[in-house]
């Protein structure tokens, strides 16, 4: 029987809340990048697909190493280790701003892949003028990224919400300038999107340097360090901490990336019914995603705190609480799979197809709401190494081969086209829920039994 406590109930919502409206608000920011440069033209918003295609993956990825600094700076948050977390903000900023210059070398050379690819002429421009765009907003993201993981280490989610709100005012008036050309500015379509999309990480780097320089929340972590050189041994913990993080969202992304792909053959009517559901899972997802990085941060001030018995009730808290919160999803979209479906598009085909793949949708909740609530958890604990295996595993040779063989083979029943890459995923995701939740369960014994520490090193 997993125990239930109202007050941790209380506290993971009450953090999970703020972090819940930054991540739909930022998810939004992607849809009204789509709908504006739509408004120009189909190659523009074609355009805008083809280049996030690309720049997701290596946004989120580097998000993603990023993140370890979460847990890092919440266990030191917990055990009362001021100057700790000044240190290892800074040195997760060293690490963020390398990382930044690469990814932007990187970035010069992009032509080359889509040089490869076959698409019209066109479309590629718009392409890789996007992604010339955005390149440079890496590095004012990487310095965001840093400060968000500070606030939300020390459980001041708000912080992320309100800047989150900066970043939308920004957005919708800078893609009204650059898409369209107003104020002398030369119309630029979709690639308009990439000047807008950096401007905004600008603008929500500069709001939290403020934030941080002159909340109360930060004041007691502004204070002067021994040295402020890179310190190595600092800076590798975090890429060790972190580095599965990372890969686990690029296995995700690139999973749900490549089925339109594999798909692409069968037809638009198929691969526009699959956008559709994977496009409101996405959104739905936001929810449990939330509850999760909210666990991460409740673990994390719990283990440097070296509260063991407190640890378990909260983490067996959330999961209860993500569960719950699934079949209220599930339910949802059920209900509401027709309507959902014809908010994108009045054609019948799409809409009978789309509407069923919703029904499939319904059932993975429970397994991805379990997975992300675990893994966060593991996060939390500091023990992430068997993320990595955990996921590479269930998303790729299970989800997407048993998706495969299913959608695109008569092997085992007549090929199911998207619908067998959805019961490739549900079963991907509740291999990756069964094996977190058990790997999380051996470790809160071994904490437990004094077998490891709570607060690793």
């Amino acid at each position: 029987m997993l125990p239930f406590s109202r007050f941790e109930a209380k506290t993971i919502l009450k953090l999970s809340g703020p972090i819940v409206l930054a991540q739909l608000t930022q998810t939004m920011m992607y849809v009204i990048d789509t709908l504006m440069a739509g408004r120009v033209s189909p190659v523009d918003m074609a355009g805008i697909a083809v280049a996030s295609a690309l720049w997701l993956p290596i946004i989120l990825t580097f998000q993603g190493l990023l993140l370890a600094l979460t847990p890092i700076i919440a266990q030191h948050f917990g055990a009362k280790q001021q100057q700790q977390i000044t240190a290892v903000t800074l040195q997760g900023g060293y690490l963020a701003m390398t990382l930044a210059v690469f990814i932007f070398i990187l970035m010069q050379f992009i032509a080359m892949p889509v040089g490869m690819m076959e698409m019209d002429d066109q479309l590629r421009h718009k392409a890789l003028d996007y992604m010339g765009y955005i390149a440079w907003g890496i590095f004012p993201a990487a310095g965001y990224m840093v400060l968000r993981n500070l606030f939300e280490g020390i459980g001041y989610t708000k912080a992320t919400m309100w800047i989150s709100f900066v970043g939308i005012l920004v957005n919708i008036p800078a893609n009204y300038i650059f898409i369209y050309g107003k104020l002398g500015v030369p119309a630029l379509g979709g690639a308009g999107c990439g000047i807008a999309t950096s401007l905004v990480f600008l603008a929500q780097f500069i709001a939290i340097g403020i934030y941080v320089m002159t909340s109360r929340r930060t004041a007691f972590f502004r204070v002067r360090l021994p040295s402020f050189f890179p310190k190595l041994p600092e800076i590798w913990q975090i890429i060790k901490l972190g580095t599965p993080i990372a890969f686990a969202m690029f296995f995700e992304v690139t999973l749900f990336a490549c089925i339109p792909l594999m798909i692409v053959h069968l037809g638009p009517t198929v691969v526009a019914s699959h956008q559709i559901a994977n496009n409101y899972s996405a959104l739905v997802f936001m929810l449990p995603l939330s509850m999760g990085m909210a666990t991460t941060i409740r673990v994390g001030h719990l283990a440097g705190a070296m509260d063991v018995k407190e640890l378990r009730t909260a983490i067996s808290t959330a999961i209860i609480l993500a569960i719950i919160m699934a079949f209220g999803i599930a339910g949802f979209t059920y209900l509401t799979r027709d309507l959902v479906a014809s908010l994108y598009t009045k054609d019948p085909a799409v809409l009978a197809m789309a509407s069923s793949i919703l029904v499939l949708a319904c059932f993975y909740q429970i397994s991805d709401a379990i997975q992300v609530v675990s893994s966060c958890a593991l996060r939390g604990l500091k023990y992430t190494t068997p993320i990595f295996y955990i996921t590479l595993v269930a998303y790729w040779p299970i989800g997407f081969g048993l998706g495969t063989v299913l959608g695109l083979t008569d092997w085992i029943v007549p090929r199911m086209g998207a619908q067998g890459f959805w019961i490739g995923i549900i079963v991907g995701l509740t291999v990756a829920a069964v094996l977190l939740s058990w790997i999380l369960r051996q470790q809160l014994h071994k904490i437990e039994h004094g077998q490891t520490q709570a607060y690793p090193s």
